[in-house]
């Protein structure tokens, strides 16, 4: 009788780990995302006028996750904190592809300007572009 227990909690520890599935690990890879190159847009840090207009443009896909949402924030002169300038939540089309153009205009005022292109995905994975501009 206990060969037979013996038997049967053997083959039930057997049956529960062949059933067992693993776990699939989530990589968290971010979105891709690049500036457009070229023509009118900048795509790395300048030195420009004040008051100056330029153009920047992002092209982002996805890698993992569908993408979410797109966020331009800009720093003035060092500052840690960031204002938003543009927000956007993808619509189901832009899920894995998005690309969007964004002219700006330097302050009216010498210092310094960090520009922040985010692209988040719907695991809340970021890529972060970042262009300074130096204002003359």
């Amino acid at each position: 009788m206990k060969k037979i227990k013996l038997l049967f909690f053997v083959l039930a520890c057997m049956f529960l780990c062949l059933n067992c599935k693993k776990k699939k690990v989530d990589p968290h890879v971010p979105p891709d995302v690049t500036f457009k190159t070229g023509g009118k847009f900048i795509s790395g840090d300048v030195t420009r006028l004040k008051n100056d207009t330029m153009m920047v443009g992002i092209t982002a896909t996805k890698t993992e996750d569908n993408l979410k949402s797109y966020n331009i924030s800009v720093a003035y002169d060092g500052a840690s904190t960031t204002t938003t300038k543009f927000n956007y939540l993808m619509l189901e089309s832009e899920y894995e592809w998005y690309s969007h153009d964004y002219q700006l205009i330097t302050r009216n005022q010498t210092g310094s300007e960090r520009w922040v292109f985010s692209i988040v995905d719907r695991d809340g994975n970021i890529t972060q572009k970042t262009i300074n501009i130096t204002v003359q």
